[in-house]
């Protein structure tokens, strides 16, 4: 690029020079001195000739003049060609030392155009990968191998399942963008920043039943990297005075879910619950349960509807085997 601009400087001087050129300049002055000499000439014949007519003047005389005006008027002819010459000449070298420099700017053109080709500049920005080309390799656009990758980190975007249950209680509660999600890492800590839901794909994959949801982070630190895991919190729904036992107290039979409760007389009762959504280790009761009612937790194997019971208070610890205990 350097070479390139030095031969525009160059040209650019040539082309000033030319277009200075004395030599056009010193043609037309000897050209005007030419004139000057056969008007001078034209004017000693015209003296002469009137003069010798009368045989008041030397006819030597007037041969002196007529060659001096015959030699005059060869010298301004002389000179009116070397003139036309030399301007054809100056506008020719012009013309061509023009083009010349139009041909180098468009190499300088090219030259710097090359030049940052050297340096590759990513549109994003984000965490480059290791380079893939070694020194020296060429690099083109239409290379199988890729030089580098880079994988934008703020904000930076994760993706995770829900199930067909759980899509659709989103799309019936509030807008899902507004709702904030949280992070939990592998180490169990909450990434300090909340996300919210960004896209999720047009279909339920039919193997799983589930669908990709889509949300998106503030990652200002770039603690995350892409190819993490983690889990994603969210409030589906807000509910007060509402019953939670024990996932453990609750018993599967075919398509009905029933619960042991003691009664005031402290004896065993079987009672059908309807649940609701699991909150860590409980269920929420939305059916057949209400407060006050005790829930027999540890000693169902023995429990049956009927039996008398000495109900201990629910304590999250080992027990005796076979106590009946009531929350």
């Amino acid at each position: 690029m350097q070479q390139a601009q030095g031969n525009v400087k160059q040209s650019e001087a040539d082309l000033e020079f030319a277009r200075r050129q004395v030599s056009l300049r010193q043609a037309e002055a000897n050209l005007a001195a030419a004139q000057a000499t056969l008007v001078k000439a034209q004017q000693d014949y015209d003296r002469l000739k009137p003069l010798v007519e009368q045989d008041a003047a030397a006819k030597q005389d007037l041969d002196a003049a007529t060659a001096a005006l015959a030699a005059a008027q060869a010298s301004v002819r002389a000179y009116q060609a070397n003139v036309e010459q030399t301007r054809l000449s100056t506008e020719t070298q012009v013309q061509s030392t023009e083009g010349k420099v139009h041909a180098q700017r468009g190499a300088l053109e090219t030259a710097e155009l090359n030049l940052q080709y050297g340096t590759i500049k990513a549109p994003i920005s984000g965490l480059i990968g290791d380079t893939m080309v070694p020194v020296g390799g060429l690099v083109t656009p239409n290379s199988a191998q890729p030089l580098t990758t880079i994988v934008p980190l703020d904000p930076i975007w994760l993706r995770f399942k829900v199930s067909e249950a759980q899509y659709l209680a989103l799309q019936g509660g509030p807008a899902k963008q507004a709702r904030p999600l949280e992070l939990v890492l592998a180490d169990n800590s909450r990434f300090p920043h909340t996300g919210h839901i960004t896209n999720t794909l047009n279909q339920v994959d039919p193997r799983t039943g589930t669908l990709e949801v889509q949300a998106e982070f503030p990652n200002p630190q770039h603690k995350l990297l892409p190819g993490q895991f983690g889990r994603i919190r969210y409030v589906s729904d807000h509910r007060s005075s509402v019953i939670l036992i024990p996932q453990r107290a609750i018993q599967q039979n075919q398509n009905l879910q029933t619960v042991f409760t003691v009664n005031s007389s402290n004896v065993v009762e079987s009672r059908v619950v309807k649940t609701g959504p699991r909150v860590g280790e409980n269920w929420l009761i939305e059916q057949g349960l209400k407060p006050g009612d005790r829930v027999i937790v540890e000693g169902l194997l023995i429990a049956r509807p009927g039996l008398a019971v000495n109900p201990q208070p629910y304590h999250e610890k080992p027990v005796p085997s076979g106590a009946l205990v009531a929350k």
